[in-house]
């Protein structure tokens, strides 16, 4: 667990189904292509577990000291990126708590988690480029705008992102960094 400013990251768990219902809504999914069926939601809390076992991924729940529950989930997983092993980073901060720097601070833990335990040199993140808020946090925290590419999320659905990058070691040949 890390905390900064009244703000943890925890480790996805089996009581963590939860977190995944109350963020599948329209309008907390309305950069990701909308709401999952419960179907695919239950396989994502199946492959967050798996991940931690199999080390592909690190995903975390967030709390808050004024929230019983947790308000939103962190994470990031290994990726390639134009030919570089990378991690790609995701977050998503509960309606109710957003504008808060929550998001901010969950994202600068899971950083250091990255840091600390992971063994690529640069974690990147793909918001959409119409969605100015997580395109805002990743200025906020020190990622480095590579510039907009295209992308597909969910599969099938081309949009458009920008690629930002944040350099955990030496960066040399990541783009951005």
């Amino acid at each position: 667990m890390a905390s900064r400013g009244g703000v943890s990251i925890h480790r996805w768990s089996e009581d963590d189904l939860p977190v995944l219902r109350r963020a599948n809504t329209a309008e907390m999914t309305a950069f990701l292509g909308g709401p999952e069926p419960e179907e695919k939601v239950l396989d994502r809390h199946k492959r967050y577990l798996r991940y931690w076992q199999n080390g592909e991924a690190r995903m975390f729940t967030i709390r808050v000291d004024d929230a019983a529950e947790p308000v939103g989930s962190v994470g990031y997983w290994e990726t390639v990126w134009h030919g570089e092993p990378v991690y790609e980073a995701g977050w998503g901060i509960a309606t109710g708590y957003q504008g808060r720097g929550i998001a901010s601070l969950a994202l600068a833990a899971c950083l250091g988690d990255a840091a600390t335990h992971g063994d690529r040199r640069a974690v990147l993140a793909f918001p959409r480029v119409d969605n100015a808020a997580s395109n805002a946090l990743c200025r906020a925290v020190g990622f480095v705008c590579a510039g907009e590419e295209g992308f597909e999320y969910p599969k099938g659905h081309p949009i458009r992102v920008n690629a930002w990058v944040y350099q955990l070691r030496d960066g040399a040949g990541i783009a951005g960094g």
